[in-house]
């Protein structure tokens, strides 16, 4: 049995409240599936399963009570287990004898739940939980008593019901009730007259009483992130490197590139930048890494953390995972994907508490240099300043070449301003060189 614990999705986070299970008990799970959302101080998340197998219990139910990181939630199985109540050793299990000995409890799970409620694979379920269909009671017209993608559709039509209220999806709902947006001004987008959070922005607020501190997400990802740095100063002996980099042939390269692509599969400053970061890790690994019980534990991929502000304010730093995994053009389709994702309230558990080293830039907003603090238990961060025309040397003449501020923040317990300083000029060289990345 494997006891499936609310994971810590990031260093500031100490506890989560449960919004929403995305399985049900006799359902098959993988790796990497999406099986619950939890809300913390910096959105709602959606957690992932970390091992294949099945849901044997979902221990606690959807609520507004926020949880311990650790506390457990659900227990899972694996195939070659049977389930809880079929255990001898569970409190009140009793096995249930055939012919040839000891029933097959899968078996009896699926007969029972055959019994009571209609077969839901885990996609179906997750597509009811976006549209808001309550699966309850729901007719399945699929082989076997299987419920369809057509099942769940048609009853997400709104019936007509006087005064009822707006049709959303619940994250619609949790997103409308946090911004205080009245669910009855929005005008839904979809044929079906169902409200879903995209509906939002344009929305009129309702005039309500301003929320307390302890329930203004704003404040409270504030705080999230106070204690996150608070940590970080109090207990990471921090150095700070910054070197100018010129960037005069990565842009006429990048200009180039991009003659012949549409609009929409442009590579951007970003993503060489990126690039250039990730190849220069594996030429000085300890940068790269997590410190956690009073060592260091280098990490042999590159989960690239950037950081994205967020529209409603604060910011979150996920990761593009395995990003030494991805070429160039890999990088700028990841980072597009998860600043959307980030900024629309989809990140998932794994890149938000799987990043090695997280990579900061406040170019857009006219900064020249960054010297950024470190996202415990990392290691390192690197910051990246505007890029602009500045008056360079070359060959002893003054110049304008297009350059730009790169630092490096990192832990003194880990390396030393020698290997930062080797990191920064891997990063030049590198973008020295852009048809290389």
């Amino acid at each position: 049995m494997i006891e499936f614990k609310l994971p810590s999705l990031g260093a500031d986070m100490d506890e989560g409240m449960l919004v929403a299970w995305l399985v049900a008990p006799g359902d098959i799970v993988e790796r990497g599936q999406v099986i619950a959302e939890v809300e913390t101080d910096k959105g709602i998340i959606e957690v992932e399963c970390w091992e294949n197998g099945y849901v044997d219990q979902l221990l606690l139910k959807p609520s507004s009570t926020k949880l311990s990181v650790g506390t457990p939630i659900a227990v899972l199985r694996t195939t070659a287990e049977p389930t809880l109540a079929g255990r001898p050793d569970a409190p009140g299990a009793e096995v249930i004898a055939g012919p040839s000995g000891p029933r097959d409890t899968v078996g009896v799970v699926e007969e029972v739940e055959a019994d009571v409620a209609p077969a839901v694979s885990p996609p179906i379920r997750h597509l009811a939980h976006e549209l808001g269909v309550d699966l309850d009671g729901l007719e399945p017209t699929g082989d076997g008593g299987q419920v369809t993608r057509d099942d769940v559709r048609r009853a997400s039509v709104p019936i007509s019901v006087p005064d009822a209220r707006p049709r959303a999806t619940p994250r619609a709902r949790r997103s409308a009730a946090a911004r205080a947006i009245d669910l009855g001004s929005v005008t839904p987008s979809r044929r079906d007259g169902l409200i879903v959070e995209d509906d939002l922005p344009g929305a009129a607020t309702r005039r309500v009483v301003a929320p307390a501190d302890d329930q203004d997400p704003g404040r409270a990802m504030r705080r999230a992130i106070a204690r996150s740095m608070e940590r970080s100063k109090r207990e990471i002996p921090h150095y700070y490197l910054g070197m100018q980099i010129d960037l005069d042939e990565a842009m006429r390269w990048l200009v180039e590139t991009n003659e012949d692509r549409s609009l929409t599969k442009r590579i951007l400053p970003a993503a060489l930048l990126l690039r250039a970061v990730t190849i220069a890790l594996h030429e000085v690994p300890d940068l790269n890494g997590h410190w956690i019980d009073g060592s260091f534990k280098p990490s042999h991929v590159v989960h690239l953390g950037v950081a994205v502000s967020l529209r409603t304010g604060g910011l979150v730093a996920p990761a593009i995972l395995n990003a030494d995994g991805l070429d160039l053009e890999g990088i700028m389709v990841s980072l597009s994907d998860l600043v959307a994702r980030a900024r629309s309230g989809r990140l998932r558990s794994s890149e938000m508490s799987e990043a090695t080293v997280t990579v900061t830039s406040l170019g857009d907003r006219g900064v020249d240099t960054v010297f950024p603090i470190i996202v415990p238990p990392q290691v390192a961060m690197v910051g990246f300043g505007k890029i602009a025309e500045r008056p360079v040397v070359v060959e002893g003449s003054i110049v304008a070449h297009t350059v730009v501020s790169a630092s490096l923040t990192a832990d003194h317990r880990v390396t030393d301003g020698h290997g930062g300083g080797l990191f920064l000029l891997a990063v030049d060289r590198l973008l020295q060189e852009p048809q290389n990345l």
